[in-house]
């Protein structure tokens, strides 16, 4: 009767399956995406191709990974483990599959928004500029102030909202509230700015209004929602025993909720706070109606017109014609780039902070 061992040496050695080497897969993926990258390549040098297609470099290179790890595991390892890679590559698939909008977005938008991507962009505005030339400079200025006076307007209420909801709300009023954030998620933009423009043209009796501040107003109103519905998502995931102790203790309510639930869930919050923002710094329609456009700097958020990016690559692209269209176009991409610039670099704060503020854990 055979010893320990040598059952242990026949599992790990004669008997053992053959398996791939590590990190196959990765070098299959690579190879895969270099294979087909370089048809494409061959295709664009031939002149049948409009340019280098990347995103279906990524797709076929993806779909040649597939059945090449699975034929490399047939051949190797056997059909069970090539059954079982296979079914992992095609998960992975579907996840690049889901990511090449992002990629051609972000691929596009370098391509065409660089040209014009310099300091004068930066550092000028449109005022007397007719054909190439000038700059975002007024844009840029006017969507930091709408977006950042909405977000102060926005988050203490749809913050204070939630933690009523979650904390303190009960019966028919909690019901109300939540039926009517629900209502306000689904609300299309231009109705907030009518209701914006509404608002402040009865308030004022000047029909004819056009500010920052009303612009402002108009992105709160879709805004709030958003900021309701997860804020209240992640207070709701504050364990109980969190503040059964507070409480068991003679913690006040108020101060078990500003102590104990807002700092535990400080990161969620924050960026519950960031979706918000992206979810309403690209909005063009509300803004075309309150805040109007302009081609001269204006930083007084309550007086006058106020330029901001949406609408800038908007104007600019439906204003491309004649000899200047291509700076125009330029001009456009160049705001599009920049305003997704601005989204990430607001995200990255955002997780900079939750990460700084939010609670350690440890003994």
């Amino acid at each position: 009767m055979p010893g320990a061992g040598a059952v242990a040496a026949r599992r790990g050695g004669l008997y053992a399956a053959a398996r791939l080497p590590r990190g196959t897969a990765w070098a299959t993926l690579a190879a895969s995406w270099l294979v087909t990258g370089g048809l494409f390549g061959i295709l664009d040098a031939a002149g049948a191709s409009d340019g280098f297609n990347l995103v279906g470099t990524i797709f076929f290179g993806t779909v040649l990974f597939d059945v090449a790890i699975w034929s490399l595991a047939l051949l190797v390892e056997g059909r069970r483990r090539a059954l079982d890679r296979l079914v992992t590559s095609l998960v992975s698939t579907a996840f690049v599959i889901a990511l090449l909008p992002l990629v051609s977005l972000v691929a596009t938008v370098l391509q065409n928004g660089l040209a014009r991507f310099d300091t004068a962009y930066f550092t000028e505005s449109m005022r007397n500029v007719i054909g190439a030339g000038g700059g975002g400079l007024h844009a840029i200025v006017g969507t930091l102030e709408i977006t950042g006076m909405a977000t102060l307007i926005s988050v203490p209420v749809g913050l204070l909202a939630s933690i009523y909801l979650v904390e303190y709300g009960r019966g028919a009023l909690a019901r109300g509230i939540t039926f009517f954030v629900d209502v306000m998620m689904g609300i299309p933009s231009i109705v907030a700015g009518l209701f914006a423009f509404a608002l402040f043209a009865l308030a004022t009796g000047n029909p004819g209004i056009r500010s920052g501040f009303v612009g402002a107003v108009s992105l709160s109103v879709l805004m709030i929602p958003v900021v309701v519905r997860s804020s209240e998502e992640i207070l709701r995931l504050v364990p109980n025993e969190l503040r059964e102790a507070s409480l068991a203790l003679g913690v006040p309510k108020w101060l078990t909720v500003l102590k104990i639930v807002l700092p535990t869930s400080i990161a969620g919050l924050v960026t519950g706070v960031m979706l918000a923002i992206a979810r309403v710094i690209g909005e063009t329609a509300p803004l075309l109606i309150v805040a109007g456009f302009t081609a001269s700097m204006n930083y007084d958020l309550f007086s006058d017109r106020m330029m901001t990016l949406p609408v800038f690559v908007y104007t600019q692209y439906t204003q491309a014609a004649g000899l200047h269209a291509q700076a125009a176009v330029d001009r456009a991409w160049a705001g599009a780039l920049t305003l997704i610039i601005i989204v990430m670099v607001l995200n990255l704060a955002g997780r900079v902070i939750a990460r700084i503020f939010a609670p350690r854990y440890g003994r």
